[in-house]
Parts: C-alpha cells; sequence; structure tokens
C-alpha cells in the first residue's frame, strides 16, 4: 500500500533552495504557527519523493525508514552548521565529521568481498542504499560548498517567528517568503498598537 504524501503548506522555495539542495534539505522541516511543524521527509514515501523532486533518485527508489533517518539525519547536521555559520559560532565537531562521512561514504567502484566458502568477489551495495548514499553525499557535498564559497556572506536565518528556515540573503529581504515577511509586519504593526510609547 502507497503512502499518501503531504503538501507543503504552499510557502514556496526560500531564496537559494535552487540553486543549494542542502539549502532545500535544512528547510525541509517547516515550523508552522501555532508549534506545528511539517515534516517532508517524515517517511519514507515523502523522503522518496523529495529526493525524486531534486533528481536525486529515481521515483521508484523504493525508499526504507533506514534510508530516510540518515537523511533527516544529515538535515539537522547541516542545520546545526548553518545555524553555527549565521550566529558567527564554532561548528560541533559532530556536525562536521557527518558531512565528511557523507561525502565520503560512496563508493567509486564495486568493493571487495570476502566469503569464506567462495574466497574473494566484487559486489555493489544494494541498490536503494547506494542511491541514498549518492544522495547523502551530494546534499553533504553542496552543504560543504556552500558554506566555504562567498555565497556563505549571505546565509542567514528567515527573521520571522516561528519560522525556522534559512535562505540566502538578497538585497534587504530578512524573510524566507513573502508570507513571512507579512507575518513579522503585522507582529509590528500589531505590537505598536498594543504598547504604543
Amino acid at each position: 500500500m502507497e503512502e499518501p504524501v503531504i503538501e507543503p503548506p504552499g510557502l514556496p522555495p526560500a531564496q537559494g533552495e535552487e540553486e543549494h539542495p542542502s539549502l532545500a534539505l535544512a528547510n525541509s522541516a517547516i515550523a508552522l504557527p501555532g508549534g506545528h511543524t511539517l515534516d517532508l521527509l517524515g517517511t519514507p514515501g515523502q523522503a522518496n519523493q523529495w529526493l525524486t523532486q531534486r533528481g536525486l533518485a529515481p521515483a521508484d527508489a523504493g525508499m526504507r525508514e533506514m534510508c530516510a533517518t540518515q537523511l533527516r539525519s544529515l538535515r539537522e547536521q547541516i542545520r546545526s552548521l548553518f545555524a553555527s555559520r549565521t550566529a558567527g559560532l564554532p561548528a560541533l565537531p559532530a556536525a562536521v565529521t557527518a558531512i565528511n562521512d557523507a561525502m565520503t561514504r560512496v563508493p567509486t567502484a564495486p568493493l571487495l568481498q570476502w566469503d569464506a566458502t567462495t574466497g574473494p568477489y566484487r559486489t555493489t551495495p544494494h541498490p536503494t542504499t547506494a542511491i541514498v548514499d549518492h544522495a547523502l553525499a551530494t546534499l553533504a557535498a553542496d552543504a560543504a560548498d556552500l558554506l566555504t564559497s562567498s555565497d556563505t556572506q549571505r546565509l542567514t536565518a528567515c527573521g520571522s517567528t516561528p519560522c525556522n528556515r534559512y535562505l540566502l540573503r538578497h538585497g534587504r529581504r530578512h524573510w524566507c517568503s513573502t508570507r513571512c515577511g507579512d507575518r513579522a509586519r503585522a507582529a509590528r504593526a500589531y505590537a505598536r498598537r498594543t504598547n504604543p510609547e
């Protein structure tokens, strides 16, 4: 039975997501008003669809929970690095290690295996695992590229509460979407009306 896929609530991609899939990955857990969160990678089917939409996996990859968990884990490590960068703080060593591990996990050739009875042979990992490992390596490499490029100076968190998305600032823009900008302006106007000084 195929699981239903939940669409995000009409949010356009944040500035920079189209150029940097790692930014889109970081933004795949969306904080909504009222304390709710929408996880675009919440199930294996949703994770498969997310990767397919970005050209990182075929639609019929047969994603398993273990693979979706790896993708969600990489997302949290990338978010940690982005948070450190935007706050001007040192990165957690575990986050740096996770990115480096993801980039080096993908074998470039069939691996050597040794069976006790038949001896040595070459094999490739399980196809779904290989697809996910390749996607993780691509996303990790993109995060490393973003953090070491000139674009990193533009990386910022959305300025609207409770939004938790990141964007590449363009001009004076502080929000990931017009929805967040409108929410921030409405909150400021409400604060001025209720607390006149």
